[in-house]
């Protein structure tokens, strides 16, 4: 497992502003992490499970992974890339925008990214503003890009 960054209070949250966190490791998309999210959501169109369709029809050859699969991997994913302490709890606040720039498609490998580019001061605690990416490997562009809010509270 790659090293997680730590974050090791305030001060130490402040010092990485600007800078890259890492990422996770690879993780391979299997057609039950499609399917289990499909059921989850209710969301079963057939670009996401229909692999025989998908070979016929669908520019991509293979079912893809819902582009709201690829967002939800980055709370799923955010704490394999780091390390938090010195704050009473984290707190996923919001997205500001989310792109899906490219498919995730069934078997390919796939990663989170972070890069802390600000913070603002809030009640009890810092905002921070982070650039999420799902990464794929061997592509240029990744499965999803957003600009991610978490709060990170103080006692």
């Amino acid at each position: 497992m790659p090293n997680k960054t730590l974050i090791d209070g305030l001060d130490g949250l402040k010092a990485l502003r600007g800078q890259k966190l890492g990422a996770s490791e690879w993780k391979e998309l299997a057609y039950e992490d499609i399917a289990r999210f499909a059921e989850a959501t209710g969301d079963f169109q057939w670009i996401h499970l229909d692999r025989e369709r998908c070979k016929r029809e669908s520019p991509f050859g293979v079912p893809i992974a819902h582009g709201y699969f690829s967002v939800s991997r980055i709370a799923g994913l955010f704490f394999e890339v780091v390390d938090i302490r010195g704050f009473a709890l984290v707190l996923n606040y919001g997205l500001n925008k989310v792109r899906f720039p490219a498919p995730l498609k069934l078997g390919a490998r796939y990663r989170l990214s972070l890069e802390l580019a600000e913070l603002k001061d809030i009640p009890k605690g810092v905002e921070a503003l982070l650039l999420a990416s799902i990464e794929i490997e061997g592509e240029s562009k990744p499965a999803c890009a957003a600009e991610v809010l978490y709060r990170y509270m103080l006692g």
